[in-house]
């Protein structure tokens, strides 16, 4: 069975209390053992002192048969709390004191050394000059061991008690301050750790509630964001809740555009349908109506009802052809296809144009403004002349008769410009927005004298993106403008 892995807030706080507990140990362990080696060291000094007094000033001035330590405390003023002294000769024996071990009961009153107490000295000194020995009912001392003057052998011996004790204090005082630390830290540590996490659960909390949200159908918009106080990019946590917020405002936008498109591309759907019905109908119910006038009319009549229909068959046919062919253009100008570059004087483009379109609207006032000199620019003629003829034919179907339309090209900067200008009624600013889709048309009702089948602009806009440019449009009562800008190469115009 795996085990269950830990929590990032699990894994630092035991990072950081395992590491504090570790330095605490080592630091408590030097305390206590340089403590201890300065009390022994003090210790040592002190049972120095006491062994030079007693050997030179006591032992060595009495004779050998009279040293033992009734001799040599008789009267002596060398006393100190759980001071040990055994005397060793060869006359007297051996026979050792050991005072009171404790500073408030020190009278003077000392007891004697068993036998036993004696030997363990003796067997743990073993011709040592010093030793630490643990005694039966005195505990722990530390004793050295020097020869009189006279010959005599005196131990002297130091408890080691206090010395055990103030070791023992210190230690308990640093595992209770440790034990308290550690719990202050662990306290503090998970506040801390907790407060900084925070905005990972505020993001963790609002990309569980976008992820149960239905993404994949329907108008979608996300209104889930972490929280302001939880994203500050200043801090590691609040930039993450900053881009997740950054994230969320990119997907709202590229989901609102998907929807867009979806919607445009249903109403393309229905556009082109639409517009397909129409021939298709023709091209079925002129058969039908050929084939009822020959069954009953028959000779003359029937021969003048078929050319009738075939005329409007082809009519009919070359329509959805039309229809056709500007879809397809369209689908190979949004892959890339479809233009064929070459030099294109735009100058003579726009003259050419205007020729052509003004046999079709005499009753408009038709006007051009190009320089003498020819702005050349790289591109596809062909498709050029498309641009200029489709938005004259715009202008001349939406305007009304007596309309001035003027066509002017112009150069500024290292673009040409191309400006379609009337002073009809103007773009209704409801379908301004949605102008350059396909199938665009301000008459909802599709009439064929209102206008074409809506792909003019956006095949033109198609063509002059083809080209590196834009065409945008201005429009109010009386002057409404259509400019195309595309880039001229330095190269190309100084050709």
């Amino acid at each position: 069975m795996a085990r269950r892995p830990m929590s990032l807030q699990t894994r630092l706080m035991t990072a950081v209390i395992g590491f504090v507990s570790l330095i605490l140990v080592i630091v408590s362990f030097i305390t206590t053992a340089i403590l201890g080696r300065t009390l022994e060291g003090q210790l040592e000094e002190n049972l120095k002192e006491y062994s030079i007094a007693l050997t030179v000033q006591l032992v060595s001035p009495l004779p050998q048969s009279e040293a033992n330590v009734d001799t040599i405390f008789a009267g002596g003023p060398l006393r100190e709390p759980g001071l040990l002294v055994a005397v060793s000769s060869t006359r007297g024996g051996t026979s050792g004191i050991v005072f009171e071990n404790s500073k408030a009961e020190l009278d003077g009153s000392s007891q004697t050394l068993t036998d036993a107490q004696l030997d363990q000295i003796n067997a743990a000194l073993n011709g040592a000059s010093d030793a630490t020995i643990s005694i039966d009912g005195l505990g722990s001392y530390r004793v050295v061991v020097t020869t009189a003057h006279n010959g005599v052998n005196v131990v002297t011996g130091l408890p080691r008690t206090e010395i055990q004790a103030q070791l023992a204090q210190l230690i308990s005082v640093i595992v209770l301050a440790t034990l308290g630390g550690l719990i202050l830290l662990a306290l503090t540590t998970a506040i801390t750790i907790r407060l900084g996490l925070r905005p990972l659960r505020a993001v963790a909390a609002t990309a569980t509630r976008v992820a149960n949200q239905p993404l994949d159908r329907g108008e979608v918009e996300i209104t889930e964001r972490v929280p302001a106080s939880e994203a500050d990019p200043r801090t590691e946590t609040g930039l993450v809740g900053s881009s997740l917020n950054k994230l969320l405002d990119h997907v709202n936008t590229s989901l609102a555009s998907r929807q867009k498109n979806e919607e445009r591309m249903r109403r393309f759907v229905a556009d082109a349908s639409h517009e397909l019905r129409t021939p298709l109908s023709s091209i079925r119910g002129y058969p039908e109506l050929s084939l009822r006038a020959l069954k009953q009319q028959g000779g003359e009549a029937a021969i003048e009802s078929t050319t009738t229909s075939l005329e409007r068959i082809q009519a009919q046919s070359l329509r959805m052809t039309s229809l056709v062919e500007d879809l397809l253009l369209l689908a190979r100008l949004d892959e890339g296809r479809e233009l064929v570059y070459g030099t294109v004087d735009l100058t003579q483009l726009a003259l050419e144009g205007l020729s052509d379109a003004r046999p079709t609207a005499a009753d408009h006032h038709w006007n051009i403004d190009a320089p003498d000199d020819p702005i050349v620019i790289i591109g596809d003629a062909g498709r050029m002349h498309q641009v200029v003829a489709n938005l004259l034919a715009n202008a001349r179907t939406h305007t009304p008769a007596g309309t001035s339309i003027t066509l002017s090209v112009a150069r500024e900067g290292d673009e040409a410009v191309l400006r379609v200008h009337d002073d009809g009624p103007g773009i209704d600013p409801g379908v301004r927005e949605e102008l350059f889709a396909r199938f665009a048309r301000g008459d909802s009702s599709r009439a064929r004298q209102t206008g074409g089948t809506g792909l003019g602009l956006a095949i033109a806009k198609a063509i002059v993106e083809g080209h590196g440019g834009h065409i945008t449009v201005s429009s109010e009562p009386g002057d409404t403008t259509f400019t195309v800008r595309i880039p001229i190469s330095p190269t190309t115009a100084a050709d």
